[in-house]
């Protein structure tokens, strides 16, 4: 206290006598001193927030192509279009509320990935972590663990895989059919599901084909809680894709 009455002083007495000083006393300067460690703090915990926002849209897996995608820009020409904008929007306003997995199924190109990109950037938005991945990648990362010089084991890999608030599976269908692969969705899926965490894939099989690829266990587990299976069956919604959404 002390010191500000001091630098009061000083003020007092260098400043010419026909200017009015803005503190009168030191409680003014307390007062001002208050105010700007408050703005102060606000603003660093904006910047903290637009960085590990940042951070999470940077690890999403999200490709660029898709990294604009919303629910206000994908293009609607038919009702099944409708009705999987529709599902999806609901999806999302009630992530908090429900345990919720979702399967969108349907042929290349139907706009499966640009509704997929949507949820997760309203999530990530709101704060949530989000990962998508291929199965293609899926894998490739966990035989990366399978080398002596990685300090990261296939357990590591399928706790973090485990832990994103919403994890979606890409291109289930395109890879060759495995048993270790079978094990390791199965492994993530059942993980998932004992914490209930929400998960999705996209793929272009039918039920009849996803069932039997993917054993009727995990498809089983897809169906827990609330869940969606949106089928996707229009012609190809690559043309309205510019590339230049926002």
């Amino acid at each position: 206290m002390n010191n500000y009455i001091n630098l009061i002083k000083r003020i007092k007495s260098i400043i010419p006598s026909h200017i009015k000083p803005k503190f009168k006393n030191e409680k003014d300067l307390l007062n001002w001193n208050k105010k700007k460690g408050l703005i102060s703090s606000q603003y660093i915990l904006k910047k903290n927030k637009a960085i590990k926002m940042q951070q999470i849209f940077n690890n999403s897996g999200i490709k660029k192509l898709y990294i604009n995608c919303s629910f206000d820009n994908y293009k609607v020409f038919n009702i099944g279009q409708e009705k999987v904008l529709n599902f999806s929007k609901k999806y999302v306003k009630n992530f908090n509320n429900k345990f919720s997995n979702f399967i969108f199924s349907g042929k290349p190109g139907t706009g499966k990935n640009h509704l997929a990109a949507a949820i997760g950037n309203y999530l990530i938005l709101n704060e949530k972590n989000f990962l998508i991945i291929t199965i293609a990648d899926l894998m490739s990362k966990i035989k990366k663990t399978f080398h002596k010089d990685n300090k990261y084991n296939e357990e590591y890999f399928i706790n973090k895989l485990t832990k994103v608030d919403l994890l979606i599976i890409d291109e289930i269908g395109i890879q060759k059919e495995s048993n270790y692969e079978k094990i390791i969705i199965h492994q993530i899926i059942d993980r998932r599901t004992s914490l209930k965490k929400s998960t999705g894939m996209l793929s272009n099989l039918n039920y009849s084909n996803l069932n039997k690829l993917l054993g009727e266990r995990i498809i089983d587990r897809m169906k827990l809680g609330k869940s969606l299976w949106l089928n996707f069956n229009w012609n190809s919604y690559r043309l309205n894709v510019t590339g230049n959404e926002k």
